[in-house]
């Protein structure tokens, strides 16, 4: 029997500023046969998601940082081909971290089979994985949404965003929300049925543009972007409001650090709560999720939208889409045939 042969992206070297094309390199290993509790999976779908920014920089966080010269790490959906383990079957399909990568050799026992009846198999990397999860956990265990609260959502048609504003729909809520083109507006407004969005790039000041769509002030704020955006959203926050820190992408390629937003004093005055959070860190959350989402998408009440990007030499470039905008939803590589 031949060796196969399957191709993967490793980190080149660390990006300093925004990432480019000579980070990355595209090497061909070959694809070994599953040992006893393994499984040889071919993958079909993969994920570039903006925390793995963080990780390319060689620091202490939450999660160890990716080496240089190895293989990177991600989301992905595969198909199993040869299995040899008993809850694996050849034709099942995987949830796995071993993205950026065509094949890999695996234990059984770090894979989470998924039905790609239920839901396109794509969807357990953006509305039923991770992202879904976290918009779920941080919108409803730290931004404690009530009926009738206005929540703005910055990068809002994002994989996490978007799904936020539904999120907050379906509690009841006044959601205004902030894109960076047109299209995405038009898709949040006219689709989705968000109240109120403001196209960031065109409207000339955030602050004044978030006070015209939100005269009532803003209860909750869920944070993808940082920077102009939080200092609009303190400016705009009720007394007793809830911010949600999930992410700031505006900063993540910065070479200095930036200052602080100058209305920080806000927190105090307005009696602000402001929390961070890892999404694997509300994991307890993760039953009523699954049951919630699968619900909300087969109602059609949840939907969402995709950038596709084929083969995996176009991974390096999908990754980088994150930050200039030019991806619309959810970002994936589409691996398979």
């Amino acid at each position: 029997m031949s060796q196969k042969t399957a191709q993967e992206i490793r980190l080149k070297q660390r990006p300093v500023g925004m990432p480019g094309p000579a980070d990355f390199e595209l090497a061909t290993v070959s694809v070994n046969e599953p040992g006893a509790g393994e499984v040889q999976v071919r993958n079909l779908w993969m994920s570039v998601d903006p925390y793995m920014r963080g990780r390319m920089v060689d620091r202490r966080s939450y999660v160890p940082p990716f080496q240089v010269g190895e293989v990177l790490q991600g989301g992905a959906v595969g198909e199993v081909v040869e299995s040899n383990d008993d809850n694996f079957a050849p034709g099942d399909h995987v949830l796995s971290m071993n993205g950026w990568r065509e094949w890999y050799v695996a234990p059984a026992k770090g894979l989470t089979k998924v039905d790609g009846q239920a839901a396109p198999l794509q969807a357990y990397l953006g509305a039923l994985g991770m992202p879904g999860m976290t918009a779920y956990a941080g919108l409803l265990r730290i931004g404690e949404p009530k009926d009738g609260e206005t929540v703005f959502v910055s990068a809002a048609s994002g994989a996490v965003g978007a799904i936020v504003c539904q999120i907050a729909k379906l509690k009841g809520c006044r959601v205004v929300a902030s894109v960076g083109s047109e299209r995405k507006a038009a898709w949040l407004g006219d689709d989705l049925g968000i109240d109120a969005v403001i196209n960031y790039k065109s409207c000339g000041n955030l602050m004044r543009a978030l006070r015209a769509i939100a005269p009532d002030g803003v209860d909750v704020y869920f944070e993808n972007v940082g920077g102009e955006h939080l200092r609009a959203a303190l400016d705009a926050m009720n007394p007793f409001g809830r911010i949600v820190m999930c992410g700031m992408i505006s900063g993540y390629n910065d070479t200095e650090p930036r200052p602080g937003p100058p209305n920080l004093f806000n927190m105090i005055g307005k009696n602000l709560r402001m929390q961070g959070f890892i999404v694997t860190q509300l994991w307890d959350m993760y039953p009523d999720f699954v049951k919630d989402m699968s619900a909300w998408i087969a109602a059609g009440e949840i939907r969402w939208q995709e950038t596709v990007a084929t083969g995996i030499e176009n991974a390096p470039n999908a990754f980088m889409q994150l930050f200039t905008g030019d991806n619309f939803g959810k970002m994936l590589v589409k691996l398979g045939a």
